[in-house]
């Protein structure tokens, strides 16, 4: 196996460098460029989501790429989301997705938060009276079955806390094989990153840089004067730094910038050379949960709370 590559549960490899293609101005052709210039940069895994508004364009360049022989369906690593209004039947959550893309299958279909929505819901923040009761087990008996009928090569979940996968594994025939969750050197997920690897569930970043330049992120990752030391010792980037501190735990990045500089620079993290004294500095800096303004619903005490509260309480 490569050492770009991570195997996964299910039997597949992953790469662990992968293009996120979520965008507040969901440009289509912004969207296409930066999909065709992360592939001839060496890019092969591709992140989207249905309420990203991106699966039509990550769609539509991947084929481009194929038809113009630039690149093989089985060397792409494709990744969509079931949004919560989808809930109730996720084999026809999948089949839209494979509809906007395009394509026959993905290679993996991750439940994007452990929330269920009723189903005309479509805001990426839900309004209060769009929840409903999460029956997780029912949910799951359907990813299962996204599995059995081939729509998808792997399942997995995503913004789960350690007890949501130990209720999911509880009943899971087939354990997810990766939950993807905000991760930085801020915000380190120890306690999640551990309970994963003893259940061989892989780790994947996403926002591992903090998310600067969306609504919700911030600049204190990339800033930070540890960080920025570490890169100008290594003649590197805070971004590849950063990055390459995720890799060392273990973990896939979910990078995303459309800059053709950006891509270049993420996907360098992969050959960045730390030693042992750079990641102590970096695993002593206090920890601060960037994420801000998403909402998932406590099922045990309601009302709404936010994310970083729930995650507080339950991890």
């Amino acid at each position: 196996m490569r050492s770009n590559q991570v195997r996964l549960n299910c039997g597949i490899t992953m790469p662990v460098i992968g293009l996120g293609t979520y965008s507040f101005q969901n440009d289509r052709k912004t969207t296409e460029l930066a999909v065709h210039m992360a592939l001839k940069m060496g890019y092969r895994h591709f992140d989207t989501a249905k309420i990203y508004g991106s699966e039509p364009a990550l769609g539509n360049a991947l084929t481009e790429a194929m038809h113009d022989g630039k690149v093989e369906r089985e060397d792409i690593f494709v990744t969509s989301k079931l949004w919560g209004s989808d809930h109730h039947d996720p084999v026809a959550g999948l089949k839209q997705t494979l509809k906007n893309m395009g394509m026959e299958y993905l290679d993996m279909y991750l439940v994007h938060w452990p929330v269920k929505l009723k189903p005309w819901a479509c805001n990426p923040i839900p309004d209060e009276d769009e929840f409903e009761p999460l029956d997780l087990e029912t949910t799951w008996s359907g990813m299962q079955k996204c599995l059995d009928l081939g729509f998808c090569r792997c399942i997995g979940v995503s913004n789960f806390s350690t007890k949501k996968i130990e209720q999911l594994l509880d009943f899971a025939s087939v354990p997810p094989a990766v939950n993807q969750v905000e991760m930085h050197p801020l915000w380190r997920q120890r306690k999640l990153r551990d309970f994963c690897r003893d259940h061989n569930i892989h780790v994947s970043a996403y926002s591992p840089l903090g998310g600067p330049g969306n609504s919700w992120g911030s600049t204190l990752v990339v800033n930070n004067p540890i960080i920025r030391a570490i890169a100008n010792k290594r003649k590197a980037t805070p971004a590849q730094v950063a990055l390459r501190w995720g890799l060392s735990k273990g973990s896939s990045m979910i990078v995303k910038s459309f800059s053709p500089e950006r891509i270049k620079e993420n996907f360098g993290a992969i050959d960045l050379k730390l030693d042992g004294q750079d990641f102590m500095e970096i695993d002593k800096l206090e920890e601060r949960k960037i994420m801000r303004g998403e909402f998932l619903v406590n099922e045990t005490t309601s009302p709404y709370k936010t994310i970083q509260d729930l995650w507080d309480d339950e991890i």
